[in-house]
């Protein structure tokens, strides 16, 4: 920050100011204000130990701030724990950033740690726009000096700047694009903010190819991350880039997220792969709906029943055991309170997402040599997952993991558990899959735009697409788990619902994937509990949307 900082008190916190801070109504300008001594102790003074005290946090971050303020970059980073590092990132702040004009208003410390907003101008080449954020800082001891200093991390200088990141001002990076819908609606962060990132990368693969032109942007860049625009100094022209998005399934899908913290949901029109609609509600930001990593829990059964009947040990109208309980090589698998099911069949089983009937399975299919890699080549040959080979187009995504298993594992992948990985993309088109009858590799953007080659499979046998698409008919009728979210979907629809218990996590995740209304949809709630109470309503939404 440069020396045009300005100083005011604000309800009673304290504003960073050119020649000090004034904190609570009292003036705090450590070592005459020139911010290199903020955080030090009196010359002379033992050093102090144990827990910090109020007076010393506030001695920390006044200093640190008052020196950032003036553009003092070695002085602020010398009241850090990390000076090197954050002497660059601050000369950098001033230097690359072009940020002036700040005035940094801090609230009131909860312990150690002080927040603050900051307000300010960033200038280049003639051309001014505004910035303004919140920030935090954390003051700790340091481990030699025991002096109070301000924990460096990227996150200080902006909440979103991770390790290898840094703030510049300049021609961006990449020409702009508008986004639009596959019918020539434009998607704009403002409005779908779960297309922050997406749109991003879009912009950095196809923003040239779609003959846009750049502006002067503030950007966040580096770390192999697409660029992010923090404040736009002059526009450039968009070209225009036609996604397969709808923004009205969008829209929806915006909204089921809200309901649940921690949620993602993804959208697909089965008959083509195209994607409707991508959205996510997290604290931490990750693009969970494409690229998350997480055991499925019970939607795996959709592909493990395919498994069953493509190897000849069960079918849709077949009697299936479903004992409270099953032991496979000294562990004891268990169905939810233990519920257990007589005269069954493999429908039913489904339906009811009876663990123990899709366990029985493995002693057969070991009898035939298979059972370790069987469900692997399943999610291969007829899914399209597991081979790392999807395209989407711009973005990044997981496109599940079921490895070869042996013993006690390959029990728990049958019921997605063990080493069994999967995102909400993959589950929605696993959905997709069955309703289709065969697999379209997932696209976000038409393959005709750069002619990249798409991930194909085998289509599903008809006598088994019909069975599962019964199966997953049965979940949301009668005594289905998917009946009460896929209420008012509809038809033809289909579902399946997933709890995927996580160790060191106190509430199991919540998966749901289903079709109808021309769709398919799948939804991870992490700590949501049962699928069918949180994921379910999230994908019910999307789906009604259609």
């Amino acid at each position: 920050m440069r020396s045009g900082a300005k100083a005011a008190i604000v309800g009673g916190v304290f504003v960073v100011a050119a020649g000090g801070v004034a904190y609570g109504g009292y003036a705090l300008l450590g070592g005459g204000g020139d911010g290199k001594s903020g955080g030090t102790r009196t010359q002379g003074a033992p050093a102090r130990t144990g827990p910090l005290s109020a007076d010393e946090v506030k001695q920390a971050s006044t200093g640190f701030l008052d020196a950032w303020a003036k553009g003092d970059a070695a002085g602020a980073a010398a009241l850090t724990n990390n000076q090197s590092t954050a002497a660059t990132a601050l000369s950098g702040f001033r230097d690359e950033a072009h940020i002036t004009n700040v005035t940094v208003t801090a609230g009131a410390p909860n312990g150690p740690v002080v927040p603050y907003t900051v307000k300010a101008d960033v200038s280049f080449q003639g051309r001014t726009a505004p910035l303004s954020y919140a920030s935090q800082l954390t003051v700790v001891r340091g481990e030699s000096t025991h002096k109070p200093l301000v924990a460096w991390q990227p996150a200080v200088l902006y909440p979103q700047l991770k390790a290898g990141e840094r703030l510049v001002t300049g021609a961006a990076q990449n020409p702009e694009i508008q986004a639009v819908d596959d019918q020539d609606r434009p998607l704009t962060k403002e409005q779908y903010p779960s297309l922050g990132t997406v749109l991003d990368a879009l912009r950095e693969k196809y923003g040239a190819k779609v003959n846009g032109t750049a502006g002067i942007e503030l950007q966040i860049q580096g770390n192999g991350t697409p660029a992010r625009t923090l404040a736009t100094l002059q526009k450039g022209t968009p070209g225009k880039l036609k996604t397969t998005l709808d923004a009205d399934v969008q829209a929806a899908a915006e909204k089921a997220v809200k309901g649940f913290g921690e949620s993602s949901v993804v959208a697909i029109k089965p008959a083509t792969g195209e994607i409707r609609a991508i959205a996510d509600n997290r604290t931490d930001k990750f693009p969970a709906s494409l690229q998350a990593a997480i055991a499925p829990g019970s939607t795996m059964k959709i592909i493990t029943a395919t498994m069953i009947m493509n190897n000849g040990v069960g079918g849709a109208n077949e009697k299936a055991e479903c004992p409270s309980t099953v032991a496979w090589e000294g562990y004891t698998f268990h169905n939810l309170d233990d519920f257990s099911l007589t005269d069954a069949t493999l429908t039913r089983a489904f339906a009811r997402s009876c663990n123990t009937a899709f366990i029985k399975p493995v002693k057969p299919l070991t009898a035939k040599g298979v059972a370790g890699t069987a469900l692997g080549r399943t999610a291969r040959d007829y899914y399209g997952l597991g081979q790392n080979n999807w395209k989407l187009g711009g973005v990044q995504s997981f496109d599940g993991s079921v490895p070869e298993s042996s013993g006690v594992e390959t029990a728990a992948s049958y019921i997605g558990q063990g080493k069994v990985q999967m995102s909400p993309l993959d589950l929605a088109s696993v959905a997709a899959t069955v309703i289709n009858g065969g697999f379209h590799q997932p696209i976000l953007v038409p393959k005709d735009l750069d002619g990249r080659e798409l991930a194909t499979a085998q289509p599903l046998p008809g006598s088994v697409a019909a069975q599962l698409q019964q199966m997953m008919r049965a979940a949301t009728v009668g005594e289905g788990t998917a009946v009460k979210a896929m209420s008012g979907v509809p038809g033809p629809k289909g579902a399946k619902t997933g709890s995927a218990e996580v160790d060191q996590q106190g509430k199991a995740n919540s998966w749901f994937t289903g079709y109808g209304n021309g769709l398919a949809a799948a939804a991870l709630v992490q700590s949501g509990g049962h699928g069918g109470d949180a994921a379910g309503p999230i994908v019910a939404q999307v789906l009604r949307a259609g």
